[in-house]
Formats: C-alpha cells, sequence, structure tokens
C-alpha cells in the first residue's frame, strides 16, 4: 500500500537509537580503557591476531578478549577479517604502544576522577552556568595539571610542530618567546629545535614547571629555555617578546579575563610581535565542527566560565586588547586553530 502524503516515510520514522547510543556510550570509554591497559592494541600490533592467540599476549581469557575485541570492531576500533583480528589506520597509529604517536597514556587525565566527578555533576553546573566541583581546573597549583603535562605530550607534539613552522621569528639575530601555561613545554621547545638562535619562557605553576624543565632538557634545548612559575594573570612577564604563544589556555576564562590577559600581552611584546593562540575553534553556529562545538560542554563542567570560543568572538578579544585582524591556520592532524595577531 502507498504512504499517504500525511504519512512520514519509513525512514523518518522516529527511533530510539541516539538515546541508547548517548546512554550506553560509557561502555565503549570502558572498553577502550581496558584494551589500553592489557595492551590488546600492542599485542595485535606484534602479530596476536585471534583470540587464543591475543589472550596468551595479554594474559587474558580467550572469551573476554573475543568479546571485547567484537566489541571494538563494531565501533571502528579493529576490523575483524574471518575470525581474525587487525588494527585500523588509526589504532595502528595512536593506539600501539610502540608507535611514537601512543596516546594511550592519556586516559590518565581524560578518565581522572576529577573529571569523571566533573560529569557527574553535569546537571548542577548547568543549573549554575559553570562547575559545579569546589576545585575547579583553573585552581592554582591544582596536581591535575601535572597530569595533564605528562599525558598529553604525544597529542601535542604534531600540533607543535605545525605551529612552529607557521609562526615567523627572525633567524639572523636573537628573539624571545614566552610560551604562557607551557605545560609539557611542547609549542616553545618546538620554536626552539626551528630557531636556533630563539630563547623560550615558559610560564606555568611551579609544580607543572618541573616536567616543562625535563622535557626542554630532553630535547636538547635547556641552554635557551628558562621559566616563569605563578599565575599568568597577576605575574611579570617581562618585555621585548617576539612572540608570545596561548597554548589551549583561554578557553577556561570568560571573554573580559581573555582580554585583560591578552592586553598584558601586549604590553609585553615588541612593536610589530605577534600573539598566537592555539585552541579549538567552533564555527559561528556552535555545532560544528564536532569536537571543537563540544569542548564547550568540557569548559561548562570544569570551569567557573570558560567557554570555546568561535573565531569571530576571538577577532573581537583581540581588537579589544589592540592587536591586528587574526589569520587563523589548522593544526592538522587535530581540529585545533592557531590564531596568529600582530601587535598594532
Amino acid at each position: 500500500m502507498a504512504l499517504s502524503a500525511h504519512q512520514p516515510s519509513p525512514s523518518a520514522s522516529p527511533s530510539p537509537m541516539k538515546f541508547f547510543e548517548a546512554v550506553n556510550s560509557y561502555q565503549r570509554t570502558a572498553a577502550l580503557k581496558a584494551a589500553i591497559e592489557l595492551n590488546l592494541f600492542t599485542a595485535i600490533a606484534e602479530g596476536a591476531t585471534s583470540p587464543a592467540a591475543i589472550a596468551e599476549k595479554t594474559n587474558a581469557a580467550e572469551r573476554g578478549v573475543r568479546i571485547l575485541c567484537d566489541f571494538l570492531a563494531v565501533h571502528g576500533l579493529l576490523e575483524k577479517q574471518d575470525g581474525e583480528f587487525v588494527l585500523t589506520p588509526d589504532s595502528a597509529f595512536f593506539l600501539n604502544r610502540n608507535s611514537q604517536a601512543f596516546m594511550g597514556g592519556t586516559i590518565q587525565f581524560l578518565l581522572s576522577p576529577k573529571l569523571d566527578e566533573a560529569f557527574r555533576r553535569l546537571t548542577d553546573a548547568v543549573r549554575r552556568g559553570g562547575s559545579a566541583l569546589d576545585e575547579t581546573s583553573v585552581t592554582p597549583e591544582d596536581p591535575m595539571w601535572v597530569a595533564f603535562a605528562r599525558a598529553m605530550t604525544p597529542m601535542a607534539f604534531p600540533l607543535s610542530q605545525s605551529a612552529a613552522s607557521i609562526l615567523p621569528l627572525p633567524d639572523d639575530c636573537e628573539s624571545k618567546v614566552l610560551d604562557i601555561a607551557a605545560s609539557h613545554g611542547m609549542y616553545g621547545i618546538a620554536m626552539a629545535k626551528r630557531h636556533p638562535r630563539a630563547h623560550i619562557v615558559g610560564l606555568d605553576w611551579k609544580n607543572v614547571l618541573e616536567l616543562t624543565k625535563e622535557n626542554a632538557a630532553k630535547f636538547a634545548v635547556s641552554d635557551r629555555y628558562s621559566t616563569i612559575a605563578g599565575d599568568a594573570f597577576t605575574v611579570d612577564f617581562g618585555t621585548n617578546y617576539d612572540a608570545i604563544l596561548l597554548p589551549n589556555l583561554l578557553h577556561h576564562f570568560d571573554q573580559h579575563a581573555c582580554e585583560k590577559l591578552l592586553a598584558k600581552c601586549k604590553q609585553a611584546l615588541k612593536p610589530g610581535g605577534y600573539v598566537a593562540i592555539i585552541e579549538f575553534v567552533p564555527n559561528d553556529d556552535r555545532i560544528s565542527p564536532p569536537v571543537s562545538a563540544c569542548f564547550s560542554m568540557t569548559m561548562l563542567a570544569t570551569t567557573p566560565s570558560g567557554d570555546a570560543y568561535t573565531l569571530r568572538e576571538f577577532n573581537q578579544m583581540l581588537a579589544a586588547a589592540g592587536f591586528d585582524t587574526p589569520e587563523a591556520y589548522p593544526l592538522p592532524p587535530a581540529e585545533h586553530l592557531m590564531i596568529v595577531s600582530k601587535r598594532t
């Protein structure tokens, strides 16, 4: 029987699947965490492809491995061929512990008890319009930022290389770069490696800077790397910087606070110096691209007033602080943008 003009087509019928996908999404998180903790992806990369072989390699039960691998295959983290499992290109690159791009360590931060609590209290955060936690991600000297710095180094490394290739610095004379919220130090270190006459100053909390300095030594730039410990809003930056980096910092604060910090950066720059903001930047519709758009929810859960800002909003902040119209550059392979603006 033909459908009438007033009846919805079968493809438009209401479905509960989005509801179930959302409600059960914690199972995907748990499955991925278990696979990382078992070194399952590494075992497959090393040649164990059957459930029995993977079970032996990971010291786990064959039944448990079979069910876990099937689940991961359903969700695109493995492929299944004739009863055996192989890595996808993404899992081979990011989830094999032997890969230089291994990101499994990020779960120590991304699945930390503090973040978990922030999202368990999301109803309260929505009612308040800001985090329901007593100590948020902007609490001074929070040990979570040490965990963040250790966990996010592999993710930051390729982004920092892209950023260093874009930001102009003179190579015919000495230059000075301030890296605010330096964390692991990758962005400043990448600038130092690319520009042999650049001196980098990393600013962060004192407990975080211990790791920053370790990484500067690891990448052999300690002789051109110094640090400032403290709150970026109150500590003395010094002056005459050729560039100031703001990687993944401004999203923690409201626009007024961001403008205040950018104005402080302007005063610390040489005339014609650059500020470089590295952030998740949603489109004006605030629902695309997906990772950047969804980052606002993380800020709602974990900060009093932070947000993921659009390029239009960054333009407004930079103009208010006295900077030129910025240029935006993608930093693959992530969704981050680097927004570069010159001091007027």
